[in-house]
C-alpha cells in the first residue's frame, strides 16, 4: 500500500492486488524518519482511476470472445497492466497520531509518501492503544478480524445512548445483551417494552429458567401492575391528566381543588373522585372535561381502590437495588396509546421521585420507540434534568427521524445497525460523535447483527462488531401468514 493524497482528515491510499483490506478496518501509516505513525479507518474502497486503464479495459476482449492463439509478450507487460487495472483506492478517515507510543487525537501531521509503510492495524492493538474496554467488560461479539470485543459498562454509566437500525437488523437483541450485561454488575434497569420483546429475559431459548430469572420483574399494566390514587400523588396525576390526556388548564385547576378536598377528608379513592366531580360546582364544560378524563383513568384498569392488588413501584425499585440489581420490564404491548402514556407518566414520575430523594442510586432506562408514548416537551427533560438525577437513558428505535436532533448531538454512545435509506442516513450523520462520511458509507453495507459502535464506549474510534448470540427466549418476532412447512 502507498500513500497517495491527504485532504483535511481524509487519506487516499493505493492498494494493490493481494493486499486484502475491508471497509471499516484500520490502517497504521508509520513514518520511521519522523518517528510518528497515523491511524486511519477505511470508509470506502474504489478502483484506482489510473490514466489509460479505461482504454485498456475497452481494448481487452471478453473471455468468451477471446481470439485463440499464442500471445507474444516477452517483457510480460500484460501482467503489469492487469495488476494496475485491479489496483484499489482506499478512502480513509484519520483518527489519531502515535508519537513516542502515545496516542493523540490529531490529524494535522503529514507522513512522507516515500518513507512511510502502511499495514493493517489489528483491533487488538487498537484496543490497547486507545484503552478501549475496562474493569467491567460487556462482551459484544467479534470484530472483522475475529477479535472478541468488550465494552466497559462504566461507559454506559451516566451516558445517553442510542440504538438504531432498520427493522430486523438486531436492535432488540443488542439491547438485551446490554441490559443483561449491566445486570451482571448489579445495575437496576427499567425497560419500557412496547412489543413485549423483553418479557422472557429470564428464560433460555429452550424455555428453561436462566441465571437472570429471579432478577427479572415483568409488570403488565391493568394486570399485575395497578396503583391507587394515594400512591400516585397529586403531581403525578396532574402530569398524567395534562400531558397524557390533554386536560385544559382551567379544568386542571378545578381538579386540583377536588383532589385536595378529598385528600383532606381521607376519601381519596376512584369512586369518591367520580362522585366529587359529578357534584362539584363549576362550569359544565369543565365538569364534562374532568369526567371524561376520570372515565379514561377508570377504563385503563391501571388505577384501583384495592390496596391488596396495588403495586408499590418505588418499593420494587428499592428491593431490586438491594438485591444487587435486576430488570423491571414495563410490558406495554397490550395497552392502548392513551393508557400507555398514562403508565409511562407514572413510571417516570416515580423514578424521578425515588432518585431525587436518594432512595435509589441510579437507574438505566431502555425506551423502545419512545416517540409513541413521550410528549415532545419531555425529550429535553429526560436528557438533561433527569440524567442529573441519575436516570441514564438508552433510546431504541428503527425510525431515526423520531429522535430529536438535540438528542443525537448530546448522545455519548451510538450503536448503529444497517440503514440504506438516504434520509435515515442523513439524520444519523448529525450525531456529534460521528463523522458523516463514515456513517453513511459504512452503515449502508452492514449485514444483519453487525453494528457500528460510535462514541465513548470505543473512545471515538468507530468499530464494526458482529453481535454475539444470546441464550434468551425470543419474543416480539414478526408474525407471518406464509411460513415454510417442515
Amino acid at each position: 500500500m502507498r500513500l497517495f493524497k491527504k485532504a483535511g482528515n481524509t487519506l487516499h491510499i493505493l492498494s494493490f492486488p493481494g493486499e486484502d483490506v475491508e471497509k471499516g478496518e484500520y490502517l497504521l501509516i508509520r513514518d520511521e524518519k519522523a518517528g510518528k505513525a497515523m491511524i486511519a479507518q477505511v470508509i470506502d474502497i474504489e478502483f484506482a482511476n489510473v490514466p489509460g486503464v479505461m482504454e485498456e479495459l475497452l481494448r481487452s476482449p471478453d473471455f468468451e470472445d477471446s481470439i485463440r492463439g499464442e500471445d507474444d509478450d516477452p517483457l510480460n507487460v500484460m501482467s503489469h497492466i492487469i495488476y494496475i487495472q485491479d489496483a484499489r483506492l482506499l478512502i480513509c478517515k484519520i483518527h489519531g497520531t502515535i508519537v513516542n507510543g502515545e496516542l493523540r487525537q490529531e490529524s494535522s501531521w503529514l507522513p512522507s509518501r516515500m518513507n512511510s509503510t502502511i499495514r493493517k492495524l489489528p483491533t487488538e492493538s487498537l484496543v490497547k492503544l486507545a484503552d478501549i474496554g475496562g474493569e467491567l467488560p460487556i462482551k459484544l461479539g467479534e470484530t472483522q478480524d475475529s477479535f472478541p470485543l468488550a465494552i466497559d459498562a462504566c461507559q454506559l454509566d451516566g451516558r445517553l445512548n442510542i440504538i438504531t437500525g432498520k427493522k430486523g437488523t438486531g436492535k432488540s437483541h443488542l439491547s438485551k445483551l446490554l441490559v443483561l450485561g449491566l445486570v451482571d454488575y448489579g445495575a437496576t434497569v427499567v425497560i419500557l417494552d412496547l412489543n413485549g420483546e423483553y418479557t422472557n429475559l429470564g428464560y433460555g431459548q429452550d424455555g428453561s429458567e436462566n441465571k437472570y430469572h429471579s432478577k427479572i420483574h415483568v409488570l403488565s399494566p391493568g394486570k399485575n401492575f395497578k396503583v391507587t390514587l394515594y400512591q400516585t400523588k397529586l403531581y403525578v396525576i396532574m402530569r398524567t391528566l395534562v400531558y397524557a390526556l390533554g386536560l385544559p388548564g382551567t379544568s386542571a385547576r378545578e381538579f386540583r381543588h377536588i383532589w385536595k378536598f378529598l385528600e383532606k377528608r381521607g376519601r381519596l379513592t376512584l369512586h369518591e373522585l367520580g362522585e366529587a366531580i359529578q357534584g362539584w360546582k363549576c362550569n359544565q364544560h369543565v365538569k364534562d372535561a374532568l369526567y371524561s378524563r376520570y372515565s379514561a383513568l377508570v377504563s385503563s384498569g391501571f388505577f384501583t381502590d384495592n390496596m391488596a392488588e396495588a403495586t408499590d413501584f418505588e418499593r420494587l425499585l428499592c428491593k431490586t437495588e438491594r438485591n444487587s440489581g435486576g430488570v423491571i420490564v414495563i410490558d406495554l404491548s397490550d395497552t392502548s396509546p392513551s393508557d400507555r402514556q398514562m403508565v409511562v407518566e407514572y413510571v417516570l414520575a416515580k423514578l424521578q421521585e425515588a432518585l431525587s430523594q436518594w432512595k435509589i442510586r441510579a437507574v438505566f432506562l431502555f425506551a423502545e420507540e419512545a416517540h409513541l408514548y413521550l410528549k415532545e416537551t419531555y425529550w429535553d427533560d429526560i436528557v438533561t434534568r433527569m440524567r442529573h438525577f441519575g436516570l441514564f437513558t438508552t433510546f431504541v428505535t428503527n425510525q431515526p427521524n423520531t429522535i430529536h436532533e438535540n438528542i443525537y448531538r448530546q448522545a455519548d454512545n451510538i450503536f448503529l445497525l444497517n440503514f440504506v435509506n438516504e434520509h435515515d442516513l442523513q439524520i444519523i450523520s448529525r450525531a456529534a460523535r460521528a463523522d458523516a462520511e463514515t456513517v453513511t458509507s459504512i452503515v449502508r453495507d452492514l449485514p444483519p447483527h453487525h453494528c457500528l459502535l460510535l462514541g465513548k464506549i470505543v473512545k471515538d474510534f468507530p468499530i464494526i462488531v458482529k453481535i454475539r448470540p444470546l441464550d434468551v427466549k425470543t419474543m416480539g418476532q414478526t408474525r407471518f401468514f406464509f411460513t415454510e412447512k417442515k
